[in-house]
C-alpha cells in the first residue's frame, strides 16, 4: 500500500500548481474536466458560478468512452483541463498528455494512494489503485486544488470558490461520521465484503468495511471457477455481501450463495452531488452486509 500524507504534500503540490498556472499564455475563461467523478467535485467548488465543461459522460471513467471533435476543440478552448491522468483515463492521453493547458492530478503525490490489489485482496507492488476520488480526505484535496485552477481561470470568484471548497469539506467530515455512527463506531472490526471487481478500496477506512477477494480483475471479465471456489473456502459470514458495477448472472450468484448483492458505480454515475452520492453508496453498502 502506498501512502502519502495529503495534507503536508498537497500545500507544496498548490503551491508549484500556482506557479504553473500563472506561466500560462492566457486563453478563454474555460475549466473542463475529464470525467463524471471530477465533475461532481468540480461542481461543489463553481455552485454559484458558471461550472466546468465534462468532457467524458457517466460511465465512462477509466478505459471506456471516446471524445468527439468538439470535445477535441473544447479541450483546445479551454484555459485548463483538469483530469486524473493516464493510469485511469488512457482514452484521454493522446489528447491529454502533451497539452499545455492539461494539468494532470496524478502528477502531484499530493493524495492518498493505494496500491492495485490481486482477486485475493494482496496488494500488487509499483502499481496504482486510480479510484483516489472514493477516499474522502481525497475528495477534499482534490476540491481544494480544483479551487486554486477555478480561481485563476476565474479570478472574480476566488472567494465563492474557497468558500465552496470549505463548505465541501464540512459536508464530507459530516456525511463521513453519520456512516460510521449508523456502521457502530465501537465495532472492532471492519465489515467484510466482496467485489465483482475492486473498485472501492478508498472507501474502506472511512465506511469500515474491508474487501476479502474479487470475482475478477476487470468487470468484462468472467470469474474464474478456481476463484469462486476459493471465496467459498474463505467466506467469514455465511451470508457475504458482493458489490458490483452492475446485475450479476443468476447463474453465478447461485454459485456463491447466501449472498446478497449491491450495485454501485464507482464513478458515482446515480448521483448529482457527490457528497450524498457518497453516502448513499456506503450506507448501500452496509445494508448489504448486515
Amino acid at each position: 500500500m502506498l501512502v502519502i500524507k495529503p495534507q503536508r504534500l498537497l500545500t507544496v503540490a498548490l503551491i508549484t500548481l500556482t506557479s504553473s498556472l500563472l506561466t500560462m499564455n492566457a486563453q478563454a475563461a474555460t475549466v473542463s474536466v475529464s470525467n463524471y467523478p471530477l465533475f461532481l467535485l468540480s461542481q461543489a467548488v463553481t455552485e454559484g458560478a458558471p461550472s466546468a465543461k465534462q468532457l467524458l459522460q457517466p460511465g465512462e471513467v477509466g478505459h471506456h468512452g471516446s471524445i468527439s471533435p468538439g470535445d477535441i476543440k473544447a479541450i483546445q478552448d479551454s484555459k485548463f483541463v483538469v483530469w486524473f491522468g493516464e493510469p485511469l483515463e488512457n482514452n484521454l492521453a493522446a489528447s491529454l498528455n502533451t497539452a499545455p493547458n492539461a494539468i494532470s492530478l496524478f502528477g502531484f503525490n499530493a493524495f492518498k494512494r493505494h496500491a492495485l490489489r490481486d482477486v485475493k485482496a494482496v496488494p500488487l507492488s509499483g502499481t496504482l489503485d486510480p479510484h483516489i476520488w472514493l477516499d474522502p480526505e481525497n475528495a477534499k484535496a482534490i476540491t481544494r486544488a480544483l479551487a486554486v485552477i477555478h480561481s485563476h481561470a476565474n479570478p472574480q470568484h476566488k472567494k465563492l470558490y474557497q468558500a465552496n471548497a470549505q463548505k465541501f469539506a464540512r459536508r464530507m467530515d459530516s456525511a463521513v461520521a453519520t456512516v460510521q455512527q449508523q456502521a457502530g463506531q465501537k465495532r472492532q472490526k471492519p465489515y467484510p465484503y466482496w467485489a465483482y471487481h475492486d473498485a472501492y478500496q478508498y472507501m474502506e477506512h472511512a465506511a469500515q468495511i474491508q474487501l476479502i477477494g474479487s470475482l475478477s480483475t476487470d468487470h468484462h471479465l468472467a470469474p474464474k471457477a478456481s476463484q469462486l471456489r476459493w471465496l467459498n473456502e474463505q467466506r467469514p459470514a455465511k451470508q457475504m455481501c458482493l458489490i458490483t458495477q452492475s446485475n450479476s448472472a443468476k447463474g453465478l450468484l447461485a454459485k456463491l450463495q447466501p449472498v446478497k448483492i449491491t450495485v454501485q458505480a464507482e464513478d458515482m454515475s446515480a448521483s448529482k452531488d457527490f457528497v450524498s452520492g457518497w453516502s448513499n453508496m456506503a450506507q448501500q453498502i452496509h445494508r448489504c452486509i448486515s
